[in-house]
């Protein structure tokens, strides 16, 4: 696969699991990328986040020179799977997830019991659903720099290994 067919990737997974790092670690090696947690991706429907899905295939329409890295887990977003070239799930164990948490200084959430528990029923109810969806399944909780690399590796079309 070549960059200019591997146009996009969506990089997704459970809250602490490192996807906006993997974001801006691709950003600093010149890949384009969205997260779709910061802007105006999403929109409150009933209470449920979920992506504007006239936003989202815009951006997935443009023209591009490089390849593309967009980071979300939101409930709607099987609805464009069939946009993305890859669907990267980064998954860690439960216990490095809460740790992460616990001392991330960048986002409050999971900081609170109720958080918490509710990404505890996360890992349960809703990572083996996008494990279906993954066209591949990294280990985040291995160091930074390899799960950086094995993602690049992913999205500029030299590793095609399918998911777990």
């Amino acid at each position: 696969m070549t960059a200019e067919r591997l146009r996009a990737m969506l990089v997704t997974g459970m809250s602490g699991v490192g996807k906006s790092t993997v974001l801006a670690a691709l950003r600093q090696r010149g890949i384009d990328t969205v997260d779709t947690d910061e802007g105006n991706w999403i929109e409150d429907v009933d209470g449920e986040p979920l992506w504007s899905i006239p936003r989202m295939t815009a951006l997935l329409d443009r023209p591009r020179d490089r390849p593309l890295a967009v980071q979300g887990t939101v409930a709607n977003q099987g609805q464009l799977y069939h946009r993305f070239d890859a669907v990267v799930l980064l998954t860690a164990p439960q216990a490095v997830i809460l740790e992460r948490l616990r001392t991330r200084t960048s986002n409050d959430y999971g900081k609170s019991p109720a958080e918490r528990s509710k990404v505890e029923q996360e890992i349960r109810d809703v990572e083996p659903l996008l494990r279906i969806g993954a066209t591949h399944v990294i280990d985040a909780s291995a160091p930074l720099v390899e799960v950086v690399e094995a993602v690049e590796r992913i999205i500029r079309g030299r590793d095609i290994a399918p998911a777990e």
